[in-house]
């Protein structure tokens, strides 16, 4: 069974950072890819930023040069590095694993950013 548990989200004022973390088990974390998702209040679910097995990444528009994903595959683990945040990255950012027919979620951790 597999299990996703985010870490790392709070409040933070515009302009600063953040790093969330996802820590998986169930699955062999190497070859699946990984992603990032927030969903703020009234919208729908957006990629924020994903990794594949081979360490690819790609990002939403609204987040290149702020955000950064890496992976750890000895810590099963997925980092989502925030920088720069604005008021509008506040939402619920959802961990995500994906390979053949497994399709995985967190159950998120809430970034608000705000003065």
């Amino acid at each position: 069974q597999v299990q996703l548990v985010e870490s790392g989200g709070g409040l933070v004022q515009p302009g600063g950072s953040l790093r969330l973390s996802c820590a998986a088990s169930g699955i062999i974390f190497s070859m699946y890819a990984m992603g990032w998702y927030r969903q703020a209040p009234g919208k729908q679910r957006e990629l924020v930023a994903r990794i594949t097995s081979g360490g690819s990444t790609d990002y939403a528009d609204s987040v290149k040069g702020r955000f950064t994903i890496s992976r750890d595959n000895a810590k099963n683990t997925v980092y989502l590095q925030m920088n720069s945040l604005k008021p509008e990255d506040t939402a619920v950012y959802y961990c995500n694993s994906r390979r053949g027919a497994v399709d995985a979620w967190g159950q998120g951790t809430l970034v608000t950013v705000s003065s």
